[in-house]
């Protein structure tokens, strides 16, 4: 039977409280995200923080010239296109994706924002962006878009919250940087999702348990969940290549994310279970683009073991000051 058909008999969404559900629920049509690439850079590439960013971090699309203004207009209308062609999708989220999206002084992110924002049919804005770039100017903008009505998402890069790792993988921020933007962003009434990676250098399952349960115990409305791939370009591609870094297995991965899934309070969104790479620049694991052969897995365990988001949630000690 093919992976779609296996798909279609058990319904992720009936398990875990998936964004793309939620959005349905709350718009009353399907909100697709249309990714915006602004030619931002971070100040872990520049010399600010660092050169080079994380170790895991593909360097091969880095320009060193200076940002030129990026065509969103332009960017979105691509977009637009071709999700409306293949989903029929009529609103949609601005997604400035690619590196540091608040790295830049506010009035010319307020210009490229109020681009994406002048479009009819984009409800809001999800903006990636690192703890250490969050200054309060730049929330007090993007507050000011949620107080007009818009569908505002501030999502953190922080994968992982041990320090060790961070400094391990080169992050240039660590996990306080995370706590006071996280609160920051919360006492303006910001939704925020964090990103976590799984599979990290020297981390084991525990790790990535321990990482999310401080994560929530600060508050968030969002999670972002993927393994760690190995890419071409990248300082880990070399450890890989000379045995320093074993890549997590298929099912030491579906079994942390269940874990993590059932240990998540039920209103948290979760955007993302998985993720993928280019597969002309992916090394390890192959299996990190069988999108749908991950999801279909982690529907399935949660079924297997009676588990759904939340299920043991409740149980759990508070995790804030675990080292």
């Amino acid at each position: 039977m093919p992976e779609s058909a296996l798909f279609s008999s058990v319904v992720l969404s009936d398990r875990v409280n998936t964004f793309g559900q939620d959005l349905l629920r709350r718009y009353g049509e399907r909100v697709h995200k249309l990714a915006v690439n602004a030619g931002f850079t971070c100040p872990n590439r520049d010399g600010t923080k660092g050169r080079g960013g994380c170790t895991f971090c593909n360097n091969v699309s880095f320009s060193p010239n200076a940002r030129r203004e990026p065509d969103v207009l332009g960017q979105l209308a691509s977009g637009r296109r071709v999700l409306a062609k293949r989903t029929g999708a009529r609103k949609f989220l601005a997604y400035f994706q690619a590196y540091t999206n608040t790295y830049a002084e506010v009035d010319d992110l307020d210009r490229m924002y109020r681009q994406a924002l002048s479009q009819p049919d984009v409800v809001g804005l999800s903006v990636g962006t690192r703890p250490d770039c969050v200054p309060p100017a730049v929330l007090d903008l993007l507050a000011s878009y949620q107080e007009e009505g818009h569908e505002i998402w501030l999502e953190l890069g922080l994968q992982s919250a041990f320090d060790q790792t961070l400094e391990r993988v080169n992050r240039g921020h660590d996990f306080a940087e995370y706590r006071q933007a996280v609160i920051a962003a919360r006492v303006r009434g910001l939704q925020v999702c964090t990103h976590l990676i799984v599979g990290l250098p020297g981390e084991t399952a525990a790790d990535s348990l321990l990482s999310l349960d401080r994560v929530l115990d600060l508050g968030v409305e969002g999670l972002k969940v993927h393994p760690l791939h190995v890419v071409k370009g990248t300082r880990l591609a070399n450890d890989w290549r000379r045995g320093g870094y074993d890549p997590l297995g298929f099912d030491d991965y579906i079994d942390t994310v269940v874990q993590m899934v059932a240990r998540t309070p039920r209103e948290v969104v979760f955007h993302r279970l998985t993720g993928t790479a280019p597969q002309n620049i992916l090394l390890a694991p192959t299996w990190c683009n069988w999108k749908w052969r991950v999801l279909n897995a982690i529907t399935r365990k949660l079924v297997e073991k009676g588990l759904e988001q939340g299920a043991l949630a409740a149980s759990l000690p508070s995790a804030v000051n675990s080292d």
